[in-house]
């Protein structure tokens, strides 16, 4: 399973741990991704997702998940992400 989020896209990044002597070894810095269910209030289910933590705490303050997915762009949103968003926004017209 890739560990990227599925609403914003964060990927691994590269970089080096640095000793006190200043030798440098390669590293990857991981997303904080975590497992969670998130309900729509508009289709009235429940949905699992893959996302980092920052991405929750974004859908929190937006005020749930149908307003994060109808604020978010849609290259950076996984496909199940993606057809979840015309979902909502099918039953809102």
């Amino acid at each position: 399973m890739s560990r990227v989020c599925e609403f914003t896209g964060k990927r691994p990044m590269s970089g080096h741990n640095v000793s006190h002597a200043n030798n440098k070894t390669k590293r990857r810095f991981e997303p904080n991704l975590c497992n969670v269910t998130l309900e729509s209030e508009k289709l009235e289910r429940r949905f699992k997702f893959r996302i980092s933590a920052h991405a929750l705490r974004s859908v929190d303050h937006v005020g749930g998940l149908d307003a994060f997915l109808l604020k978010a762009k849609e290259d950076v949103l996984s496909d199940k992400a993606r057809k979840l968003k015309r979902e909502i926004v099918a039953a809102t017209a």
